[in-house]
């Protein structure tokens, strides 16, 4: 091997990255203290930017593709480095390469109740969770905010910082959706919309983007969940005068069928007893009145023999208390 083969075994003529995991935000490549040729291919594949780093400050970023590096191309670098025209010397920089896809399925959740002032129950605490998926939008911005000069990056090394961010700011988006607790469960996708465009400004500044956001469950508290189970029933109730005589009439039945003999019919007696009070009590409620007495009964008075009614306290005909 001679001087020039040496000499050409230090220089980097190939500049690439192949992500081979799922969850790799960042990756600078490796020169091993090896310097730049001029000339060297760089090849960005789709999903990836590339940034050139020189002594600490981003100079070019490179889209997809595939770019000969030259002065020409490295603007900020030629200006930085103050290179002539026809520079062809090697140069060290550092290439980071950002992942731009999409990170999927990103759980979130609450970890403390959060607070709703709902018009019907006042303040309500909320428990909350769902998943999200976010990418990197603007690369320079997450460099300087995010990842710095590290030399790795996992979506791990900021999914906490999102998380935190997303769940803090939904407690806002709930309120000023202005869905009543009680229909929250019915109101997922449009709650989900909502909450999605309020809280993607907030992970902006990091040069994030917050593609979806989805609310998977809301749990509402004891108290409430009674409630809305206490209204379901009245519901399927529907007219609770028309439900009372149905269970009467549920009821003589099956005593009917338990008992047999005398006590069979005793307890059918009972029980019809039972179902015409509840019946009389239905249409006093419906503001009927009830079933007047038997009327008719007769008696005589004592003293002049005269037919009155039963019940009367005096005779209409002598004026004799009765």
């Amino acid at each position: 091997m001679g001087i020039l083969d040496i000499f050409k075994s230090q220089l980097i003529d190939v500049i690439e990255w192949t992500d081979s995991s799922a969850n790799t935000m960042v990756h600078r490549y490796d020169n091993n203290g090896k310097e730049i040729m001029m000339g060297a291919q760089l090849t960005v594949r789709e999903s990836q930017v590339a940034v050139m780093v020189n002594e600490g400050q981003i100079a070019d970023v490179f889209a997809p593709g595939r770019y000969e590096l030259s002065t020409q191309n490295m603007p900020i670098m030629t200006a930085l480095q103050s290179w002539k025209f026809g520079f062809n010397s090697p140069f060290k920089a550092e290439v980071y390469f950002i992942n731009t896809k999409q990170f999927l399925d990103r759980k979130w959740g609450t970890s403390n109740p959060i607070m709703m002032r709902d018009a019907e129950f006042g303040m309500v605490r909320l428990r909350a969770h769902g998943i999200y998926s976010f990418r990197v939008q603007d690369p320079v911005a997450f460099l300087k905010e995010v990842f710095g000069t590290s030399a790795y990056m996992t979506v791990e090394g900021v999914e906490g910082q999102v998380k935190r961010t997303l769940v803090s700011g939904l407690s806002d988006a709930i309120a000023q959706s202005k869905i009543p607790a009680l229909d929250l469960a019915a109101n997922y996708d449009e709650l989900s919309q909502y909450a999605l465009q309020a809280l993607a400004p907030r992970i902006e500044s990091l040069g994030l983007k917050l593609e979806s956001f989805v609310i998977e469950s809301i749990t509402l508290p004891q108290e409430v969940e009674q409630a809305m189970d206490r209204r379901t029933s009245m519901g399927v109730v529907g007219d609770l005068n028309k439900y009372t005589q149905f269970q009467a009439a549920e009821a003589m039945r099956d005593a009917a069928n338990n008992q047999g003999g005398t006590a069979g019919m005793g307890a059918g007696m009972g029980a019809g007893m039972m179902m015409a009070q509840a019946m009389q009590a239905a249409g006093q409620m419906n503001g009927q009145a009830a079933p007047a007495a038997v009327s008719g009964e007769t008696k005589f008075c004592p003293e002049c023999g005269q037919k009155i009614p039963r019940t009367a306290k005096f005779c209409p005909e002598c004026g004799q208390k009765q």
